[in-house]
């Protein structure tokens, strides 16, 4: 039976937590739909199209900005997530080393590396190392100059992702080894740092997406016209065509290396928490 009303008294209905939400995801949908609109009405898109969308200039970065730019990227990116993987393993297990030392020196390459900008990195590369050793090529010229600018980057990044893979790898796998006789240098090769690759291969490919985009830095050590990376190809056509859209047709081809290897990185997360 119904509970009477008494006269005068205003029932009020109060929306349920789940109401509040569905109405609070309306109004932010709504708000995301007047904004688009409202930038679609706004935007000059046929300045935007003349600047940044002209075809018949966009057709003549081809083929050199895929078998040169994008080559050259790919290498430069390849070399430096090489050379940073080696260092970053070294440095990685010198910071669990019980030498004292070793844990000072990898301890000051990481924050020392982590703090500075790349940019100013692939700076001292050019300039205060051939200042510091007279005389001295870096082997590969500008390829091996991108390789060590990029490399001692990442590897600063890569030691303490290598470090927490390592520690994330249960000790009983190193008691383990040790009991059937492995040293524990060769525990460490064998048992140890191929189950913590694998554990942190997930970062490290992340990593691989940085040194993508941090490549573009090279155009700071002086390149010559078949050395040229996307950045610097685009910019230079840019330049000679007061046209932007070399720039655009870039960008969408950073894109088309970044967002597979995006992907790659979620399948891989979500595997390894699938795995846990």
């Amino acid at each position: 039976m119904d509970r009477p009303v008494a006269p005068g008294h205003v029932v009020t209905s109060r929306l349920t937590r789940r109401q509040r939400r569905r109405v609070w995801q309306g109004v932010q949908y709504a708000v995301f739909a007047a904004a688009l609109v409202l930038i679609g009405l706004t935007a000059d898109w046929g300045r935007l199209q003349n600047q940044f969308a002209q075809q018949d200039l966009a057709a003549r970065l081809f083929p050199d900005i895929i078998t040169v730019a994008l080559k050259n990227t790919v290498v430069y990116t390849a070399s430096g997530f090489l050379f940073g993987l080696v260092l970053g393993l070294v440095v990685a297990l010198m910071r669990l080393s019980s030498v004292a030392p070793y844990r000072w020196v990898a301890s000051v390459y990481i924050e020392l590396f982590r703090g500075l900008p790349a940019l100013l990195i692939f700076i001292f590369v050019g300039v205060a190392v051939p200042l510091a050793f007279p005389g001295t090529e870096i082997p590969g010229g500008t390829y091996g100059k991108v390789a060590l600018g990029l490399g001692l980057v990442a590897a600063a990044y890569m030691a303490e992702t290598i470090r927490a893979g390592i520690q994330a790898v249960p000790k009983g796998q190193m008691e383990a080894a040790r009991s059937l006789g492995f040293s524990h240098g060769r525990a460490m090769v064998s048992v140890i740092i191929p189950q913590a690759l694998r554990i942190v291969i997930p970062p490290l490919t992340n990593e691989l997406v940085l040194l993508f985009k941090d490549s573009s830095l090279v155009l700071f050590l002086g390149v010559t016209l078949e050395q040229r990376e996307l950045t610097k190809f685009g910019r230079d056509l840019a330049s000679e065509t007061a046209n932007s859209t070399p720039i655009l047709v870039a960008g969408l081809c950073y894109l088309l290396v970044t967002v597979p290897l995006s992907f790659v990185v979620r399948r891989l997360e979500a595997r390894a928490d699938k795995a846990t």
